[in-house]
């Protein structure tokens, strides 16, 4: 399936400058959701998963998904004071500004094997920020899996040493 079909461009958003990759159309389509979710876990290709990390918040869309069919454990990232338990945090820029994400302790077994999923890999700001919080509970990134790649913005090079894998590339 032609997956960016279903993306559109949104000029200007978040801020002047800058086009946002929309994926709500895709989302909106039964058969193209379904088959996004199922070409993500194919990305997989059959390693051991523990946890996948979904990023705050349209990575909450397909980490559930293929948390499900991983039979592994689902751990939410979230933006700063999002989280109610004890948590970690990580601080980063991203291209329109900086941010910082946090983990429960409590959410990552010492050598638990841990897919990272967000929609989008744009500078690679926050897929790094997600490695080192993963890396610091102890975990082991497997694989950064993404919906998207702005290969434009040269996030794989903050990501040097990961299996990373996306299903569009621009």
């Amino acid at each position: 399936m032609d997956f960016t079909a279903f993306v559109r461009d949104v000029s200007d958003f978040p801020k002047r400058g800058i086009t946002f990759k929309d994926i709500t159309p895709l989302l909106n389509n039964p058969k193209a959701l379904i088959a996004a979710g199922d070409a993500l876990y194919e990305l997989v290709n059959g390693q051991h998963i523990d946890k996948v990390v979904g990023v705050d918040s349209r990575g909450f869309i397909f980490a559930p998904m293929l948390a499900s069919k991983l039979h592994a454990g689902f751990v939410p990232v979230r933006k700063n004071g999002k989280l109610p338990y004890k948590t970690i945090a990580e601080s980063y820029t991203l291209e329109y500004g900086e941010d910082s994400i946090e983990i429960h302790t409590d959410a990552i077994i010492a050598g638990e094997k841990v897919l990272v999923h967000d929609d989008v890999l744009a500078t690679g700001g926050t897929a790094e920020a997600v490695c080192r919080l993963v890396e610091k509970s102890g975990g082991i990134v497997v694989q950064c899996n993404f919906l998207i790649q702005l290969g434009f913005l040269n996030g794989v090079d903050k990501l040097n040493g990961y299996d990373i894998k996306s299903l569009i590339k621009y």
